[in-house]
């Protein structure tokens, strides 16, 4: 659905949304579910934290689970801040104004009632990006809007409304039709009959078209999309407004049993869920909502050993990240392709081709590749892998990520990007003009290779050296309260004796 680069950088500690040099921000997992986050139009936000090359920034703050840019939603808070009753109460009204204009029930009522108008009165607002009503054509009267809007128009949306291309917010990329199409036989190889598309607007509409051409439909779908839009489309049980972030139902306990009925239908047998995140979110939250449908699939299961079937499509350098979540995940080798992405096409050669893949829990012996599309089963590995992809016999499997032929690098005991050279002075691989000076991957804290920050040794320590410092200088700042306070109160004092001797002597003289 979306292609640009990590939210890693999404708001700095001062409102800045932007990574700069070695330091960065990054999201905090709830230890606690307990306490709320506080809400902004796109339902619960997120706790971050600024992190630093080297040291450790210990004041956190929320801020939108969905928006990168603060001109698309300015949610800022600190952890620890304290709001008025009057603060609170104009955020809950701001909330309220950035709701789409039409309830979820008014959106299906109109729909109900646009589906039935004769051809001719069928419009559609191409500036308001709405389905018009005979009685909403004086008000849209001077906006350009489409005429004669088939059923068949209907049934595909993604191609009637504009895309959301803001790659700071939405950046909505859809399928193009080759990938779609692959997609759905692949569902339907495998013998799945219900699919849960979680931000994949397009796969939803062809299963859908599929299913409306057989005589005995073998497959349904339910559409989770924070797009609002589509609600125009759908009836309550095809679509719910969705933010994959936060896990946010926008339209509460009727939205999430729509979505708990179609994940637990049959026992929960014979359903898959398909998702296709923006590119530039956080592994880690995506991972946490996933979890949690995970968990509500598993609610209607009988046996706890058995994982819910997942195609989860993301760039292929998040391979290290994504199965540290999930480490039942591999990689396939197919490249997905968009239709609206100028860069992420298929056929395109070296680095101009889509990184884009599908990582599954289903066993990749299983999944058949097109050949006709340049793909080969390698007896060894088990798998279809690109043409390029060449089986080496000192890693013992297919070892290119990217669809191009890598080179094994016999110091560094693995296979590498073929523009890669050995560099002794870092003594591993890299571009031939990249600096050594650079900085490397590890802990932000200690700078060690071998872990994060999340887990360094030395962050209790840094944290409890950081309270110290902290409660000291509260006290200092509470015992420079206290002093002025009762300096205060002695000025106070004396110019009140000045002033009654003043008053005495004056008695005194006048007498």
């Amino acid at each position: 659905m979306a292609a640009f680069t990590d939210r890693l950088g999404t708001v700095e500690a001062e409102g800045n949304a932007s990574r700069q040099g070695s330091s960065g921000v990054e999201v905090v997992l709830p230890s606690d579910p307990a306490t709320p986050a506080p809400l902004c139009p796109h339902g619960p936000t997120l706790l971050f934290v600024k992190v630093s090359q080297g040291k450790e920034e210990t004041r956190r703050f929320y801020a939108c689970s969905a928006c990168r840019d603060r001109k698309d939603c300015n949610f800022f808070q600190w952890e620890d801040e304290k709001l008025s009753g009057a603060r609170l109460a104009a955020r809950e009204a701001l909330n309220r104004r950035c709701q789409p204009p039409l309830s979820r029930v008014l959106c299906v009522e109109r729909y109900v009632k646009f589906i039935e108008l004769p051809l001719s009165q069928r419009k559609f607002c191409q500036k308001c990006q709405q389905l018009l009503l005979p009685d909403d054509w004086e008000k849209h009267r001077e906006h350009q809007a489409v005429g004669d809007i088939s059923i068949a128009q209907l049934k595909r949306p993604s191609q009637l409304l504009y895309p959301l291309e803001n790659k700071k917010t939405h950046a909505q990329y859809l399928f193009a039709d080759r990938s779609c199409q692959f997609l759905v036989d692949l569902l339907s190889t495998l013998g799945f009959r219900r699919v849960l598309c979680v931000g994949t607007p397009r796969l939803h509409e062809l299963i859908r078209l599929k299913a409306s051409g057989d005589k005995k439909p073998n497959m349904k779908s339910l559409l989770l999309d924070i797009d609002f839009r589509y609600s125009q489309f759908y009836m309550e049980d095809s679509f719910c407004h969705y933010n994959m972030f936060n896990h946010h139902f926008f339209d509460g306990k009727a939205a999430l049993g729509v979505c708990r009925t179609f994940l637990q239908e049959d026992k929960g047998e014979g359903v898959i869920m398909v998702t296709d995140p923006p590119f530039g979110g956080l592994v880690e939250p995506l991972a946490v909502t996933f979890k949690k449908l995970i968990a509500m699939w598993k609610e209607g299961q009988s046996q706890d050993n058995k994982e819910l079937p997942i195609f989860w499509i993301f760039p292929y350098f998040f391979e290290s990240r994504i199965c540290q979540f999930f480490p039942s995940f591999c990689m396939l080798d197919y490249q997905v392709d968009y239709d609206n992405h100028a860069l992420y096409k298929h056929g395109k050669t070296g680095r101009k081709q889509s990184p884009v893949r599908i990582f599954t829990n289903i066993p990749p012996n299983k999944i058949i590749l097109p050949v006709e599309e340049g793909y080969r089963f390698c007896p060894l590995c088990q798998r279809y892998v690109s043409l390029e992809n060449q089986h080496c016999e000192h890693c013992n499997f297919c070892t290119s990520k990217d669809g191009r032929k890598w080179n094994h690098c016999f110091l560094c005991k693995k296979c590498v990007k073929p523009s890669w050279i050995h560099c002794s002075i870092c003594n591993h691989c890299a571009l031939p003009d990249h600096s050594c000076k650079g900085s490397k991957d590890g802990c932000f804290i200690c700078g060690e290779l071998d872990h994060k920050r999340g887990t360094c040794p030395r962050i209790s320590t840094s944290k409890k050296v950081n309270k110290a410092v902290r409660k000291q200088k509260q006290r200092k700042s509470n015992k420079m309260k206290m002093e002025t306070t009762k300096g205060q109160s002695m000025n106070h004092t004396s110019v009140t004796r000045k002033k009654k001797r003043r008053e005495r002597a004056h008695q005194y003289l006048c007498s």
